[in-house]
């Protein structure tokens, strides 16, 4: 049940972005925002009713691991779902917003999916899970393989995404991408991790946010040069290539913050 979620919900935000891609294509204008959004809450109802009904060992599907605490898991009830769909949105268009200088976005992916198959081999093999003091769920270890299959696409892709770039991912890649390491950090109930681990993309997003509520709090002004956070340091004169490894870095570790919170507990 794992991977036919994983697989579902990567096609159904993919199939999104794709519609969305070829209506600029043909039209110059893409799909409008609210049905985006209506799509990406759809998905989320159907991974959240599949986990409660599914795959989860019995207790655990409405609950989350929560940072540096040992054998604790915060139980949302019902109200997991709109938390689920609050996780699978955010990351969906989290990565749609990164991906705005040649090799960025993928490369990041890479590195949080990476951190992802490790997570998720780890939930699923009740040894380390025990040692690690984790939720354990058998079967969980399959979307390892998954991750890392996204990992080697990802660099494969990255061959020919980087500066300069031959070839782009669309909001067909951002938001499929985007959606199934949401739904990864879901299923193996890591979902506040995704906050560590994509880091940068949460920064990007918050500089977004913050941009939009500054500009309309103070009638124009701006917070930022551009949002998101990479066109700021594109705008202040830092070379593509540089702000790109930079933010590799930055996503690197902070993709090892967030294994290493496993054992700091």
């Amino acid at each position: 049940r794992f991977i036919q979620l994983i697989l579902i919900a990567s096609i159904w935000v993919g199939a999104m972005g794709f519609a969305d891609d070829m209506l600029k294509f043909k039209r110059g204008k893409g799909m409008g925002g609210r049905y985006k959004l209506l799509g990406q809450f759809a998905l989320g109802l159907v991974v959240g009713l599949s986990l409660i009904l599914g795959p989860v060992k019995e207790g655990y599907a409405t609950k989350t691991s929560l940072l540096f605490l040992k054998n604790y898991f915060l139980d949302f009830g019902w109200f997991y779902i709109p938390f689920l769909v609050l996780v699978i949105v955010g990351s969906s268009n989290a990565v749609n917003l990164a991906d705005g200088l040649d090799g960025l976005a993928i490369g990041m992916v890479a590195i949080a999916f990476g951190a992802y198959a490790i997570l998720a081999y780890l939930t699923g093999h009740a040894k380390i899970s025990e040692y690690l003091s984790i939720l354990f769920l058998p079967g969980a270890g399959e979307l390892s393989v998954f991750c890392l299959s996204v990992v080697g696409a990802s660099l494969g892709f990255l061959w020919f995404n980087a500066n300069p770039a031959k070839i782009f991912m669309g909001d067909t890649g951002s938001l499929a991408l985007g959606g199934a390491i949401g739904t990864v950090a879901v299923l193996i109930k890591h979902e506040m991790l995704l906050l560590v681990i994509g880091g940068v993309f949460v920064a990007e997003t918050v500089s977004v946010m913050l941009q939009v509520a500054y500009f309309k709090r103070t009638g124009g002004k701006r917070l930022f040069k551009m949002a998101p956070l990479h066109h700021h340091f594109e705008l202040s004169g830092l070379p593509e290539q540089k702000i790109v490894v930079r933010f590799w870095i930055v996503a690197i570790l902070c993709a090892l913050v967030g294994l290493s919170t496993l054992k700091i507990r």
